[in-house]
């Protein structure tokens, strides 16, 4: 993948953005003054000897620089676009980051959720950044933990968000009999240090969490503010999460993708009918009839 650099400005007059379409750190941000406390940081030794350079920030995937007032931005800011790329390209690292191993042991424990096919196993620590839904284990090439995981010959999918894991499994066995040995194998496997996705499905682009890569309406931006503030957080209780796909205005018809534990859940038209519906309804009013839910 070829590396791009976009230069933002921002609201502070002395501070330019300069995004990446790569990841430049693992685990923290970095600010740094003076080329001495720059040492962690090969790529902000060298910004530093550009003599307009006060403030350097590190952090994923951009690079923010504040500069003293001898130069101004628009005269410089395209100097330094080129300097950062071609030091990227050259393949040298942007941070030298030691690996860090929490003090905190790691422990997991199972939930039951509304939906009797479906356990949710959850962490003391964040596992992902975002939203992953692997329905066989050849969509899980991109996750070794879900790779794993699909060896059980009882799980159907798996689903990832932040520092849960739902499974659905196949109604082979109980999950009185399994919850154990998967909580188990969970545990020993994050607690080893083992990567839960590949790096590359860490810096792919991820898809929009609401609708398709497509232009949201400024309706279906209220419908998604709505869903966000009174409907993620109790779905993803129960080890689901649930999204805008679409509102199709002639019908005023709202519909909903379920994925994790929501996708094909027993209760979902009841949990949607009485609950999402009825909020939209009472926060939108004559503007919804109806919801309807699309499983992932």
């Amino acid at each position: 993948m070829k590396t791009t650099i976009q230069i933002v400005p921002t609201t502070h007059p002395g501070i330019v953005k300069f995004n990446l379409n790569i990841f430049l750190t693992k685990t923290r941000s970095y600010e740094f003054h003076n080329i001495d406390e720059a040492k962690p940081s090969p790529l902000a030794q060298e910004l530093f000897h550009l003599p307009f350079v006060k403030t350097i920030f590190i952090s994923q995937n951009f690079i923010a620089i504040e500069k003293y007032d001898i130069v101004e931005w628009k005269d410089v800011q395209e100097e330094v676009a080129v300097s950062i790329l071609k030091y990227l390209d050259s393949g040298k690292e942007v941070i030298i980051e030691k690996p860090t191993r929490s003090n905190l042991p790691v422990s997991v424990y199972a939930e039951s959720t509304p939906n009797p096919m479906v356990m949710k196993f959850i962490a003391n620590r964040t596992l992902v950044d975002g939203n992953f839904e692997f329905k066989n284990i050849d969509e899980a090439k991109d996750s070794p933990l879900a790779q794993k995981l699909f060896n059980f010959p009882f799980v159907k999918e798996v689903f990832i968000q932040k520092n849960f894991i739902s499974i659905r499994k196949y109604p082979m066995l109980e999950w009185e009999d399994i919850t154990m040995e998967v909580r188990e194998f969970i545990k020993k496997y994050v607690d080893s240090g083992k990567p839960i996705l590949t790096e590359e499905k860490k810096t792919a682009q991820k898809a929009p969490l609401h609708g398709e890569n497509r232009l949201l309406t400024d309706f279906e931006r209220e419908i998604i503010a709505i869903i966000d503030e009174y409907v993620t957080p109790a779905v993803a209780t129960d080890g689901g999460f649930i999204s805008l796909d679409s509102f199709e205005p002639e019908t005023k018809t709202v519909k909903v993708l379920l994925q994790g534990a929501c996708s094909g859940c027993p209760s979902s038209t009841a949990t949607l009918k009485n609950g999402i519906e009825n909020l939209l309804k009472q926060l939108l009013p004559n503007k919804i009839d109806r919801v309807v839910a699309i499983n992932g």
